[in-house]
């Protein structure tokens, strides 16, 4: 059991030698700071990949034609693209279908108001915005007659509303995309910044028709998005999805599928593992440096030990016994331990919350990481204290009183 009197002695040794108290806790301050920091601002990335994914649409397949992704891959080149009767023919055909809406893109310069910018147009359905969790901010969507019609209509982005209108109301206002004058009829709420730091707000819709016919000038569709219902099995309707696919674009049995679907939960599932992973390693090269700390607070009370050797011999002479110098020199440790663990957390935390504005990434306090980096430096103070307070405890008390 330590005692009062026991704290009392480590304190006023530590008290005594101020500056080099606080030079020993340097490296468990630096080494909590570091942990605490990547860990969190890492948890705070992996919550933004999730949410990045999620804005795309919850529940969603992404088809694009071409051969597989990644590396040896073929892309899209040479594959056929789809046509709006595929986008009828998943919607009537595959259970566990919510929603399908195509998706024709292409690149272009929208002029309003005397203002131009470039951007990206997309031609679908208004099936499109309840895929993608897209909300109104103003107006409204199309109008089924304006769908089928290829009326010159079209709703604008957040993004694309502030470059072009400024703080002006565009609903109503025309807006000319290429050759074509259309006008707004709704304004997109925004969703910021998406992954690998592209605008989601920047970019304009118009009916599946008007694009294909007015910008376009094809029947092509670029991706199909399918939206599955609450509760459906996803890997069986991206099955029937590939076997229904596969039929209508007449590939046999040995052609390889030219076309992907991508399941964005997938997707989001592996970010996120890749994203924590990377969050450990770099937990771990930064726990080095509280090894480093610890090395130190033994190296320096190796020197306390030698420096206090007659007043430790003293202390042995009078009456105290062993177990009252080794409980001394083990406060001492682990109340340095656990004072450099306390700075590195006020540290770690301005830090996190400072990257994490820095890096766009939500910041959210844990405290179980911070409660395990505070014990682990008070268990560091036990560890390296150990030796040097077994050894304090252990000197002869005449050699001790002899020493110069």
């Amino acid at each position: 059991m330590i005692g009062l009197n026991t704290i009392r002695l480590a304190l006023r040794a530590i008290r005594r030698n101020l500056m080099r108290s606080v030079l020993t806790t340097l490296g468990i301050v630096i080494g909590v700071a570091a942990v605490v920091t990547m860990v969190t601002v890492g948890n705070g990335a992996t919550r933004a990949v999730q949410a990045q994914i999620q804005s795309l649409g919850s529940n969603l397949l992404m088809v694009r034609p071409g051969q597989r992704l990644g590396p040896g891959g073929g892309g899209a080149g040479g594959a056929p693209p789809f046509k709006l009767a595929d986008v009828q023919a998943v919607a009537t055909q595959i259970g566990g279908v919510a929603a399908v809406a195509p998706e024709v893109r292409s690149a272009a310069t929208v002029v309003a108001e005397g203002r131009n910018w470039s951007t990206t147009v997309t031609g679908s359905s208004n099936d499109y915005f309840a895929i993608s969790n897209w909300k109104l901010a103003s107006g409204r969507l199309f109008e089924p007659a304006e769908e089928a019609a290829g009326a010159a209509v079209c709703v604008i982005g957040a993004t694309v509303r502030r470059e072009l209108f400024g703080s002006a109301d565009p609903l109503g206002q025309q807006l000319r995309v290429r050759r074509i004058s259309c006008t707004v009829v709704g304004v997109l709420a925004g969703k910021g910044q998406g992954g690998m730091g592209l605008d989601q707000d920047d970019f304009i819709v118009v009916p599946t028709a008007t694009a294909q016919r007015r910008l376009t000038g094809s029947t092509r569709v670029n991706t199909l998005l399918v939206s599955l219902q609450p509760g459906s099995d996803a890997a069986r309707v991206k099955k029937s999805l590939a076997e229904l696919l596969r039929e209508r674009r007449k590939l046999g049995p040995a052609d390889d599928d030219n076309f992907n679907v991508l399941d964005t939960q997938q997707i989001a599932e592996t970010l996120s593992g890749t994203t924590r992973l990377l969050t450990s390693l770099l937990g771990a090269v930064a726990a080095v440096s509280l090894l480093v700390g610890g090395i130190g607070i033994m190296n320096i009370m190796l020197v306390s030990v030698t420096e206090r050797t007659r007043e430790i011999g003293l202390r042995l002479a009078i009456g105290a016994f062993e177990r009252e110098v080794l409980a001394q020199f083990l406060v001492e440790a682990v109340v340095l331990a656990a004072l450099g663990g306390l700075v590195g957390l006020l540290l770690a935390l301005g830090a996190s919350i400072g990257l994490a504005s820095l890096l766009q990434v939500p910041f959210q306090f844990m405290p179980g990481i911070n409660g395990l980096a505070f014990v682990f430096s008070a268990c560091i103070g036990v560890i390296f204290g150990f030796v040097p307070a077994r050894r304090a405890a252990r000197l002869d008390p005449i050699d001790a009183l002899r020493h110069e």
